[in-house]
């Protein structure tokens, strides 16, 4: 019988609870960014949140640069009128 480490390896999925927590955070932020986005009928939100839920299957570090760095690219493109 396989133990579970040995599972996890084959699978390649490693969860700690660094990962977890950055992962329920960033989707959290990106779902409010999806749900705004669909209401108001605005496109650049709503592919932002788009962007930042599917970035949960990232690892933590880098999730969280990609989420920033989508949240400041929305933010920007907001200030600029699109």
């Amino acid at each position: 019988m396989a133990s579970r480490a040995h599972l996890r390896q084959s699978v390649g999925m490693d969860f700690d609870s660094n990962q977890l927590w950055a992962s329920v955070l960033w989707s959290g932020i990106g779902g409010g960014y999806l749900i705004y986005g669909w209401r108001q009928q605005a496109g650049i939100p709503f592919a932002g949140g788009v962007a930042m839920s599917l970035a949960c299957f990232l690892p933590a570090l880098w999730m969280s640069l990609a989420s920033l760095a989508i949240m400041v690219a929305v933010w920007w493109l907001l200030k600029q009128g699109y």
